[in-house]
């Protein structure tokens, strides 16, 4: 109950300071679709928000959100376009990608300053070796310049789709299973054949040569991530930590179950996309 109120405290957070959606007149509602959360409610969310927003800003107008929840990035995409949701909520990246492949999109100035996020990898707590060599991967990658070539090629200058990835192979070494959802393009990304590339594919070859062991790519639902860990369907998932003060909730307390991080190896601003010239 201690981590469900706490998980709480970070939604009400990232919410206030990065995915708010712009000032509106108290009674106004943004409709703000967002990839299923794996520990709250849709309605618990917004009556959570709602509250926390008023206690905050008691002399300033209250944006009210619904929060609506998708399964994957595609039918939040169409829903915006069919005018049931107002805004999505993503990553800047996410948002450059498809701002660029759309013209009837277009950002969302947010009301609150912006939040920064931090990419990583979690695996299950028992295989704190494996955590070790992805932590030592990154660092490495970090260090010869190999993140920052990547970060240049997959999302800076990225106009067209992100390239295909060879995944190398290794006879007779261990096979890592890792799980994709092709939700966040050009970061977390699928093709339309169903072979899994972009940035984080990228990062996986690049450690696999480093640690000598074999990737297998499993592409699962966003919000089906923790199951498929936990169950031992997949080794690893990519996951977003929300770097905040010690002081105010502890770093990394929204980690999946039983859980541990890496090390981050690339960190993001939260954007909001809508469709031109509305709201």
């Amino acid at each position: 109950m201690k981590k469900f109120f706490a998980l709480l405290m970070i939604c009400s957070l990232i919410l206030l300071t990065g995915c708010g959606g712009e000032k509106i007149s108290d009674g106004q509602e943004i409709r703000l679709g967002m990839i299923t959360r794996l520990n709250i409610s849709e309605r618990l969310l917004d009556d959570y928000i709602e509250s926390v927003y008023s206690k905050a800003n008691p002399n300033s107008d209250i944006p009210v959100h619904k929060h609506i929840f998708f399964d994957n990035i595609n039918s939040m995409i169409a829903a915006l376009h069919a005018g049931q949701i107002d805004e999505m909520s993503t990553y800047r990246s996410v948002a450059d990608y498809l701002i660029t492949r759309n013209d009837s999109f277009e950002l969302t100035d947010l009301y609150a300053p912006k939040i920064t996020d931090e990419f990583c990898c979690a695996v299950r707590a028992e295989d704190s070796e494996l955590k070790k060599e992805f932590d030592d991967a990154i660092l490495k990658l970090k260090l010869d310049g190999t993140l920052a070539r990547l970060t240049k090629i997959y999302i800076i200058d990225e106009n067209e789709e992100p390239p295909a990835v060879d995944m190398p192979h290794f006879d007779g070494a261990p096979t890592i299973k890792v799980a994709v959802t092709g939700d966040l393009p050009p970061l977390d990304y699928v093709t339309a054949d169903g072979k899994p590339a972009g940035f984080n594919t990228a990062l996986l070859s690049a450690i696999s040569k480093i640690v000598g062991k074999n990737f297998e790519l499993v592409q699962v639902a966003g919000g089906a991530r923790t199951a498929a860990l936990s169950s031992k369907q997949v080794d690893v998932i990519f996951w977003v930590t929300v770097p905040l003060d010690e002081t105010i909730v502890p770093q990394n307390l929204d980690k999946p179950d039983d859980a541990i991080v890496t090390e981050p190896y690339f960190t993001d601003e939260v954007a909001h996309v809508k469709i031109k010239g509305q709201g």
